[in-house]
């Protein structure tokens, strides 16, 4: 559906006032049309935060309020784009409501978007006018049958099975996901010369590797809160022994990495030691948790692991680019009754974390009696020789 000028300056005049409210006051003169902006000003404050730079364009349309909800981010998309050289003729066969689509045809010389359902994919249509996108393409088709009945050849293909099979149920292999890439690798040899691959971060890494053997890059990728997604780069001119597997931390002005192979961390050593009071206290970013290059870390930045199961880091001096958090230890207690009860007398309000730990974080907090909050964190996590502690830290 189509808005006109009106609309869309109805839609700004009340970008900020409540959806639910503003429907419920107008159900009486409600129209199609102004249903349709309605949904706008819902999908808008729903997708404010992941796309900022796309909703910067007062005319960018959403088809349905499911597509604001599982849409990439522009944070992610730009990052996706960086994977693809200048020039290319690529397509996205589960192009959704296109933001990576948008971002790759910044780059791209064409970009092919294969779209099932026909309401999303005149929307992506629209909104490529809109954001002046003239290189882009739109078919409405199943990805399947448009790859195993086409000729055309691309130098790249985007795909983003979808993530949850029947009744929300979780995915861990690539198989079991929708599309089944795994069953569309040998029409993708003949589509295109490379194969990029966005999944689910609940699958398993060497699973993945398994299933897409022809990987030469995995990127796990997410923020400094969590872990978002696997992407995989198959090249099917290039084959490669070992594959890089890359850490990636996004935040919104800087892109932290840490690349290894799954050899390089069979054969690393790690250091071990107990943590002390004054120290520097590291835990890796949630895309290098996912990732697992756990003993690389201890030998590349020469960092002490607190126990070969607790996945924090020591150092008497500060190591900046570690690629994690940062804390100062101010205070290491032992773990017993009479050091428990003291804790929230000293602390009302503090943030509670458990790791390697012999009860949860919930369950911490209730055993301490204190209420999360604050600028301080203790961490319950059990040390070399299988000590168990309260580390009471602060972020540097």
């Amino acid at each position: 559906m189509k808005l006109t000028d009106e609309l869309y300056q109805w839609i700004e005049e009340h970008r900020n006032d409540d959806p639910s409210k503003l429907r419920l006051r107008l159900h009486k003169q409600l129209t199609p049309e102004l249903d349709f902006a309605l949904l706008q000003i819902e999908c808008r404050r729903k997708a404010a935060k992941k796309l900022p730079e796309t909703l910067s364009n007062p005319r960018f349309v959403f088809p349905t309020s499911l597509s604001a909800e599982q849409c990439t981010s522009d944070l992610l998309a730009q990052f996706h784009a960086t994977l693809v050289d200048d020039g290319m003729k690529l397509i996205d066969l589960t192009s959704g409501l296109g933001i990576d689509v948008f971002h790759f045809a910044h780059q791209a010389h064409s970009v092919t978007a294969v779209e099932l359902n026909p309401v999303v994919a005149d929307a992506l249509s629209v909104n490529a006018q809109t954001l002046g996108l003239d290189n882009v393409s739109v078919v409405n088709d199943d990805c399947v049958d448009y790859v195993a009945n086409s000729d055309v050849h691309y130098d790249v293909a985007f795909i983003d099975p979808a993530r949850r099979g029947a009744n929300g149920r979780r995915l861990f292999a690539l198989s079991d996901c929708e599309p089944d890439v795994t069953a569309m690798l040998p029409w993708l040899r003949k589509t295109c010369r490379k194969l990029i691959v966005k999944a689910s971060p609940m699958l398993d890494v060497t699973q993945t590797l398994r299933e897409l053997p022809e990987t030469t890059h995995l990127y796990v990728i997410g923020t400094q809160q969590e872990c978002k997604e696997i992407v995989a780069v198959v090249d099917f001119e290039t084959r490669v022994v070992e594959p890089q597997i890359i850490a990636v931390t996004l935040a919104k002005d800087a892109v932290s990495t840490f690349s290894f192979t799954h050899d390089s961390e069979a054969n690393a050593v790690a250091r071990y030691a107990v943590a002390t009071e004054g120290q520097y206290l590291y835990e890796p970013y949630p895309s290098a948790m996912k990732a697992a290059p756990l003993k690389s870390l201890s030998q590349l930045y020469g960092v002490d692991k607190l126990h070969v199961n607790t996945h924090l880091y020591v150092s008497n001096e500060i190591v900046a680019d570690f690629p994690g958090d940062i804390f100062k230890v101010e205070r290491l207690i032992s773990f017993s009754s009479k050091e428990i009860k003291q804790f929230k007398n000293r602390y009302k309000q503090i943030n509670v974390a458990a790791r390697n730990f012999i009860m949860s974080a919930d369950e911490l907090r209730r055993k301490l009696n204190v209420k999360d909050g604050g600028n301080s964190r203790v961490i319950g996590c059990t040390m070399s020789d299988d000590i168990r502690v309260l580390l009471v830290v602060n972020r540097v």
